[in-house]
């Protein structure tokens, strides 16, 4: 199928028809239009680029706008899904959304599968995707749970310590927009579990507020690492300025080592007769054991501080 196209899956014992529409344009929105009674600023929604999510809640129909998370070009990005919902069809609206898609070809192929998921009716049908979109969140923590480990065990590595700052900010950002997609959804399905009992009969609040449980799972998650990752972000910085400064502390002991040379250096090389131990056939030894000695001198001086 092209990616424009729209799929249908049909399932007479369900009663009712699930269209899926993937990467929306004016073409798909034109279909909605000749066959569904739908509100012209939903469907202006569809088309639109990124809509809060919400409910609006007609005599005919469910309007939903959900945000879930993908990752997508190495990062963690929201991705839009709008559905309608009515006792007749389920209609999903994305752009490529993977997890529908993959709904969608199992569905189509598998009977049973698809028994299990439409056989009772578009409300139980409505929490089999959103409860497939949610749960596809967890691997995303998982993989950044184990991103926030290794760069754990890299942060304390003294052997090879380096600055970790870009990748701690990249798994930040990563974080901070997981809990923008993750923050709105809590309100958005605790309130779908009162709505038109039409659509969504009674006996169904407590599947959608299994969803809610497991968005709130993943809040916790989310704000466990947080923690961790400023908490790491800390340490890094710590390390890294501690680093500095024993660079800058060796520096500064080599430049106060230097000084006494330098002007040791300086003074015999004024062009000045009679300087002390400037003549002779051993003042080239005499100057240099001097300074030899100044050196251990101040090397002690610093050992004795602790400065070494």
């Amino acid at each position: 199928m092209h990616e424009n196209e729209i799929e249908k899956i049909v399932h007479k014992e369900g009663g009712f028809t699930w269209i899926s529409i993937s990467s929306p344009n004016e073409d798909s929105i034109k279909y909605l239009k000749q066959n569904y009674d739908f509100h012209p600023l939903d469907l202006e929604d569809c088309l639109s680029g990124i809509q809060r999510p919400k409910i609006d809640d007609y005599e005919d129909y469910l309007f939903l706008v959900l945000r879930t998370p993908i990752h997508k070009k190495k990062q963690i990005r929201g991705d839009e899904v709008d559905i309608f919902i009515s006792q007749k069809y389920i209609i999903t609206v994305h752009h490529s959304n993977p997890i529908i898609k993959k709904v969608f070809a199992n569905l189509e192929k598998d009977k049973v599968q698809r028994k299990e998921y439409m056989e009772k009716g578009t409300g139980y049908f409505l929490h089999m995707i959103i409860d497939d979109i949610f749960e596809s969140g967890f691997p995303l923590l998982e993989d950044i749970s184990k991103q926030i480990s290794d760069l754990e065990h890299d942060v304390f590595d003294t052997v090879r310590s380096r600055d970790r700052l870009r990748e701690i900010l990249l798994l930040k950002k990563d974080i901070i927009n997981f809990r923008r997609i993750i923050m709105p959804q809590r309100a958005i399905i605790a309130q779908l579990e009162h709505k038109n009992k039409k659509f969504l009969p009674e006996n169904l609040d407590v599947y959608f507020d299994d969803i809610v449980d497991k968005i709130e799972k993943m809040w916790n998650q989310l704000e466990n690492l947080q923690e961790l990752v400023v908490s790491l972000h800390e340490t890094n910085e710590s390390i890294i300025s501690h680093n500095t400064n024993n660079v800058i502390k060796v520096l500064t002991l080599f430049s106060v080592i230097m000084l006494p040379l330098t002007f040791i250096t300086g003074f015999y090389g004024m062009n000045i007769a009679n300087l002390p131990y400037s003549e002779g056939n051993e003042s080239a030894l005499i100057v240099s054991g001097f300074m030899i000695l100044v050196v251990f001198v101040m090397l002690g001086i610093f050992k004795y501080k602790k400065w070494l």
